[in-house]
């Protein structure tokens, strides 16, 4: 596009986007689709989820209606999803007032900020950050503090995050596992941040869609079991992840009665509600035995060490992953320093397609040296990738 049409765009793009371009995650997707890449870069499965969930999905659509649902979410997704928090955290959450079925975890989070923000309300962002969050909170009008963690093992800094807030804080984002680092956050980092969030009268959000992606023996603390959050949190999660259905964008809002009712208020205005089939062929699905849960996060991991240690094995530094299905790495152990132009030679020269970490930090000369890898792939799809890998940097 040239200078004048560029210009053009920027004139009929709301002001409060024209920073953010388009998603890093579309631009290496149709660069891969280009260059016939092994595409390790967006995050969703090169297969689908379980059978017995798309048959669930295929007679409710056959047997109808197919009309619309209730805004929130019909009864069944909701009261599974409520037994899913008591089965898995000991937590008691009330279908009928806590819970909102919304479109996907992106669209969980849009209704949840523009169902608080205030214009001049300060959103806190932990960097590396997922890129949604900055354009959503600035669709709503907030002002964004960025506070980056602090690597190698991106500990939350609590000095700076203390000098963070303020009384204009309203709320502060908490990825956990986070996106990209892979990190889990502790239940006392957690509790630190709910002090924060009670002496600035602040909510905390928490996307989660990663929670049982979580290895090694960790337990994922869901921000709703943590004392000082309960009633001052939005717990945002997503049934893609857990159930390789991304396409069919199946989220949710669990939070207190009073603060669901904001969600609840702007998701009538987004999508007003999802699809009645999908939502019921995935409250089929929450209820899994304990053992596909077991089986998800062991075929994971197995993926997550096959990747890792090729990766390792052709130079890379790897850093661990305790949660999500992403692997991050360091390429200065390779000798470069530049992750965009690093990402395009992979995808043009090697066939396969990366992230470059430096779209999730506000100053891009921040994570220029960091690169994400994706394993939610099938064995055979890892093993094509791991190939061209080893042909390419082994020359």
């Amino acid at each position: 596009m040239n200078n004048e049409g560029q210009n053009e765009t920027n004139q009929v793009v709301a002001e409060a986007l024209r920073p953010y371009g388009t998603s890093i995650f579309t631009e290496m997707s149709v660069l891969a689709n280009a260059h016939g890449a092994v595409n390790l870069s967006q995050g969703f499965p090169d297969f689908d989820g379980p059978e017995a969930i798309r048959n669930k999905a295929a007679e409710a659509i056959k047997r109808g209606p197919n009309q619309y649902v209730l805004s929130y979410g019909i009864p069944a997704l909701r009261e599974a999803l409520a037994r899913k928090m008591e089965r898995f955290y000991g937590i008691s959450v009330d279908p009928e007032t806590e819970i909102t079925v919304t479109g996907g975890a992106t669209e969980g989070l849009c209704a949840t900020l523009l169902g608080i923000l205030e214009p001049g309300d300060e959103v806190i962002l932990l960097e590396p950050s997922y890129e949604t969050y900055a354009p959503v909170s600035a669709m709503a009008g907030a002002k964004i503090r960025y506070v980056s963690l602090e690597g190698p093992e991106f500990a939350l800094p609590k000095e700076k995050l203390a000098e963070a807030f303020n009384p204009r804080t309203k709320a502060i984002m908490i990825n956990n596992p986070q996106n990209p680092c892979c990190k889990t956050f502790t239940r006392e980092e957690l509790s630190y941040i709910g002090e924060l969030c009670i002496q600035y009268g602040a909510y905390a959000i928490g996307d989660e869609v990663y929670e049982h992606l979580v290895y090694d023996g960790r337990e994922h603390a869901t921000l709703l079991t943590i004392p000082e959050l309960k009633d001052r949190c939005f717990v945002i999660s997503s049934t893609a992840k857990t159930f390789s259905m991304t396409g069919w964008k199946i989220g949710y809002v669990i939070a207190a009665p009073a603060l669901s009712r904001a969600v609840r208020m702007s998701h009538q205005f987004i999508i007003f509600c999802g699809q009645g089939p999908l939502q019921e062929a995935m409250a089929f699905a929450i209820d899994f035995p304990d053992g596909y849960y077991r089986e998800l996060l062991a075929d994971y991991t197995k993926k997550r060490n096959r990747l890792s240690d090729a990766l390792a094995s052709l130079g890379f530094q790897v850093f661990p992953t305790a949660g999500t299905y992403y692997l991050l790495v360091d390429i200065r152990s390779l000798g470069f320093d530049d992750d965009v132009s690093f990402c395009r030679m992979l995808t043009e020269k090697a066939g396969v397609a990366a992230i470059p970490c430096s779209c999730f930090w506000n100053n891009r000369s921040r994570g220029r040296e960091l690169v994400r890898f994706c394993f939610c792939k099938k064995d055979e799809t890892l093993d094509e990738a791991i190939k061209r890998l080893t042909a390419f940097l082994g020359n």
